[in-house]
């Protein structure tokens, strides 16, 4: 079956399907959805590093950043389990940096390190969220996937990526669905 609906800017809220895999209760923010596959990261997933920390690790100074008490505490996500050596950044305004990726509603995603210098030299953007690794899905798979009930979608919501505490993400995202996450069922809804 052809994907005729591209779910690229729309969130992945993980079904009880997922339980005891990476995926559990996740919500993935799909970057790239074309013929070539599906790229996406998790949202609600966090790392044991915070982002003062992971400045440290690439021996950037971080005074500027703990002048901002709730940036420098920012808890970065694990974004998926491919390549979790690698930082993506999901931030507004989209601003001007080396490897940047413009998506829609003024957001953007980078992977430079230009990007957290930047932000170790206090010019920070007004949203940001860290990722480490994606996911990633070949072309097909992630249909596939939503066929067996192992996904729901819901539009890009700004407040919910990056307002709402990680740990209470996949929960929001499904009450705007009128779902609550104790009525979940494993079973598919096909008749």
């Amino acid at each position: 079956m052809e994907n005729l609906t591209s779910l690229e800017h729309h969130f992945l809220i993980a079904m009880p399907n997922l339980a005891d895999s990476w995926f559990e209760k996740t919500l993935v923010y799909v970057v790239e959805d074309n013929q070539h596959g599906t790229m996406g990261l998790v949202v609600n997933l966090p790392h044991k590093f915070n982002l003062t920390q992971l400045l440290e690790h690439f021996q950037l100074p971080t005074e500027q950043l703990e002048a901002n008490e709730t940036l420098s505490e920012q808890v970065i996500m694990m974004g998926g389990p491919v390549d979790m050596e690698h930082g993506f950044i999901l931030h507004q305004p989209p601003g001007d940096w080396q490897k940047s990726v413009s998506l829609a509603d003024n957001l953007a995603m980078t992977v430079s390190e230009d990007f957290l210098k930047s932000i170790s030299e206090g010019k920070l953007p007004e949203k940001m969220l860290v990722c480490l690794g994606f996911a990633g899905w070949e072309k097909g798979q992630l249909n596939e996937e939503i066929q067996q009930n192992n996904w729901l979608t819901i539009p890009y919501n700004e407040s919910l990526l990056f307002d709402i505490d990680p740990d209470q993400k996949w929960q929001v995202a499904l009450n705007t669905l009128g779902i609550l996450p104790e009525s979940l069922s494993m079973e598919a809804g096909h008749g």
